[in-house]
């Protein structure tokens, strides 16, 4: 079957101008090569099993969407998602992670993340980094409920929170905790 090919920046999040990211490309074969896109300005090729693009010192000129492609021999076998990379000022607090019952549970235990702010926050926002998807926190709590956690489920987690008054504003991204399943 056709490869599938993921992105992701790291650390994730709204980044604030001068803040540095990674963008990755990973694909699970590795004798092609990958094409990393802006839009449809293509910014770099490199062969492998993953690509990696930095951003130090951004502006406001690196927001937008990015997406790989990946090749062989010239073929492009794979398109990954658009990731959207946002630059924003970072005016809010810093909010905290904890997560109930600890870092390290077994598969199939039940976990809650809760990201707290000292700001009233419209909303805040769950990363898990490596992972495209961010997940929204319900506003009138800020938890986040994973039941029957597995393995796939370790990682680093962190929060961002904002608020929405003429404009959005942003905080700071959270303390990282690293959840172990096993």
């Amino acid at each position: 079957g056709a490869p599938t090919i993921s992105i992701f920046q790291k650390p994730p999040g709204v980044i604030p101008p001068g803040g540095s990211i990674t963008i990755s490309c990973i694909c699970q074969r590795s004798y092609g090569s990958f094409v990393l896109y802006k839009g449809s300005r293509r910014l770099l090729e490199q062969s492998g099993s993953r690509a990696e693009f930095s951003i130090s010192h951004a502006t406001y000129k690196d927001r937008g969407s990015y997406n790989c492609h990946y090749l062989e021999g010239g073929t492009v076998l794979a398109r990954s998602t658009e990731l959207e990379v946002l630059v924003e000022e970072l005016r809010l607090p810093r909010p905290n992670l904890s997560v109930l019952p600890g870092q390290r549970v077994t598969p199939g235990a039940d976990v809650k993340f809760h990201c707290t702010t000292t700001h009233p926050s419209t909303g805040c926002y769950l990363y898990l980094e490596g992972q495209i998807r961010a997940q929204l926190l319900p506003r009138e709590r800020g938890d986040y409920n994973l039941s029957l956690v597995q393995e796939g489920d370790s990682g680093r987690y962190s929060c961002q929170c904002y608020t929405f008054n003429a404009s959005i504003e942003w905080s700071a991204v959270s303390n990282t905790l690293d959840l172990v399943v096993r």
